[in-house]
């Protein structure tokens, strides 16, 4: 579903993206081209600054958003999800907070006030919270991250775990075309 948020403002989303039509999808909210967004996400961009502005929810080209997932933003703060980016199974990303290109984050992993740098994989169950995690970390499951975390404690990337985003993000860039496909027999 696809909807206004109280200040009039309306979804853009390019043609060639998919949204499921149990999706909501809701005020300036911006979904670049190839995107998949799985049954019931929620990404809704309805709240406003103390001035009535608000900062959009942009969802980068070739991003998946799965199944469950919750984007919102407190006080009408920016969301930008990189492109080539997977956030997996009923995560939430509540904003303010940037997710850079070539990103994982796993299932239940929850993201607020932050930023996670390019190439970051985050594992399932974790909470990323009021800090900036710098490009090709990987976070293991069930690991809270906040503004007190020893950074040297976190690992880098491995190649594997890079392997294993990329195998995510062809997946849903599949599914993009056989979804279009599929919704042009109906």
């Amino acid at each position: 579903m696809v909807r206004k948020n109280p200040r009039g403002d309306l979804p853009v989303i390019h043609e060639s993206a998919y949204v499921d039509k149990t999706a909501i999808i809701c005020g300036k909210v911006f979904i670049q081209e190839n995107v998949f967004i799985g049954p019931y996400a929620v990404i809704r961009a309805d709240e406003v600054k103390p001035d009535g502005e608000m900062d959009p929810i942009i969802i980068g080209a070739h991003s998946n958003i799965q199944d469950g997932v919750v984007i919102h933003s407190k006080a009408g703060g920016l969301v930008r999800i990189g492109e080539y980016t997977s956030i997996a199974h009923r995560s939430i990303v509540h904003g303010p907070c940037v997710v850079g290109n070539r990103v994982f984050i796993g299932f239940n992993s929850v993201l607020f006030n932050c930023t996670v740098h390019d190439g970051c994989v985050v594992r399932h169950n974790c909470v990323i919270d009021g800090c900036e995690l710098p490009t090709g970390f990987y976070v293991p499951s069930t690991t809270k991250v906040n503004y007190n975390t020893d950074l040297s404690t976190i690992p880098k990337v491995s190649a594997e775990a890079s392997d294993f985003s990329e195998d995510v993000v062809r997946a849903n860039i599949e599914l993009v075309q056989g979804y279009k496909k599929l919704s042009n027999e109906f």
